[in-house]
């Protein structure tokens, strides 16, 4: 039976010598409804209507060079040999945290140009981010990547995932845990956990804090898993990344609520 799985295409279809790939596709799709959803409430939360659109025209290419130019330092001793691949995304090798740092760099200066403030609009974004990251996930499921450690397919049988799942978690030979979809899964939890909060009117800042702290948790325990971590010496980047997230956003909180008890609220309409 084994013999006769064979992955899914991760090429979507082609125009001319162009393939074009289902990551790049998954992963544009998640971009237009965070984008999307982004714009709708930050109308509703009293910001022009061309904010959101205006700053992802710098965010998301910024977001993009900067996932891939972090994925590349970590694997520098395959791209030093191997220049041309650098700037082949569509083969997978981007860093989520790397994406991060480029978005959050982009919007503070964004915001500080603007006249509003970056914890507004980031408070605004948080449920878009997580939810783009939910669904950016599929994109490595396609390239058959990000995934985790061997296991068996009686395993993955038993968690009742459908076949195609399962199927495409056969490589070479191996099947694998699906982390792309413990970490799809975590981060689509989030994003509605993300909605729900809106109503509880938060202080400014916390609810991208918020995501902040729920991804890196989640983050943390599905790195365990995987088996392509970016690594520097014994530890595993993400894993050391997240834990430091986690304490630094939940140190702002306390800072904040200790230091500015009257701080303005995410439903406030003020800039």
């Amino acid at each position: 039976m084994n013999e006769t799985i064979q992955p899914l295409n991760p090429i979507a279809f082609s125009l001319g010598p162009i393939d074009v790939h289902w990551y790049g596709i998954i992963i544009g799709s998640g971009l237009a409804l965070a984008l999307f959803l982004a714009i709708r409430e930050g109308n509703r939360r009293g910001l022009p209507n061309d904010t959101f659109a205006d700053l992802m025209l710098w965010a998301i290419p910024i977001a993009i060079i900067s996932a891939r130019i972090y994925y590349v330092i970590f694997e520098w001793e395959y791209y030093v040999n191997h220049p041309a691949d650098i700037p082949k995304i569509w083969n997978g090798g981007i860093a989520i945290h790397g994406a991060l740092i480029g978005s959050v760099i982009t919007t503070i200066i964004f915001a500080k140009k603007r006249g509003v403030s970056f914890w507004k609009i980031a408070d605004i974004a948080a449920p878009s981010i997580i939810l783009g990251q939910a669904i950016g996930r599929w994109g490595n499921f396609m390239n058959q990547e990000a995934h985790g450690g061997e296991v068996t397919r009686s395993f993955l049988e038993n968690l009742h995932l459908p076949d195609f799942i399962i199927n495409q978690m056969y490589i070479n030979g191996t099947y694998y845990h699906p982390t792309f979809l413990y970490e799809s899964i975590w981060d689509f939890i989030g994003f509605f956990l993300l909605i729900f909060l809106r109503r509880v009117n938060f202080r400014r800042g916390e609810l991208f804090l918020s995501y902040v702290i729920w991804y890196s948790v989640g983050r943390f325990f599905v790195e365990g898993l995987r088996t392509d971590s970016l690594m520097l010496g014994s530890l595993r980047m993400a894993q050391t990344i997240s834990i430091a997230l986690i304490v630094v956003a939940a140190a702002i909180i306390i800072y904040r609520r200790m230091k500015q008890p009257s701080e303005v609220r995410y439903l406030d309409q003020s800039n």
